[in-house]
């Protein structure tokens, strides 16, 4: 697990940008997830207006990205992976942070 890097507040200010434009893309495996945990786009939007950088992947094999941990306005937190690296913001995956893999919303089993 990496922390964030120096440049995470300015990174969550891009994805954030990006997403108030809408310049977002949900790729089939997250729309796959967000069907499956009956997750919402407009949900998705609003944990990553509230949200914060738990992880930064920077050099991951497919592209940069970075795992953002958020909650919408009803109180649901939600983890999504977006790319970090292109124009549009991409959305890799969705899901609701739950044991056995999370023991909190911010903190991983080990």
């Amino acid at each position: 697990m990496s922390k964030p890097n120096i440049n995470a507040t300015n990174l969550l200010e891009q994805i954030r940008e990006q997403a108030d434009t809408e310049n977002v893309r949900v790729t089939q495996h997250a729309q796959q997830e967000m069907i499956e945990e009956g997750i919402t786009l407009d949900e998705v939007l609003q944990a990553i207006a509230a949200g914060e950088i738990l992880e930064d992947y920077p050099s991951h094999r497919r592209g940069a990205c970075c795992l953002l941990n958020g909650v919408s306005r009803g109180g649901r937190f939600i983890h999504i992976v977006i790319t970090t690296a292109q124009s549009a913001l991409i959305i890799i995956t969705v899901y609701e942070p739950k044991p056995p893999k999370w023991v909190t919303p911010t903190q991983r089993r080990v």
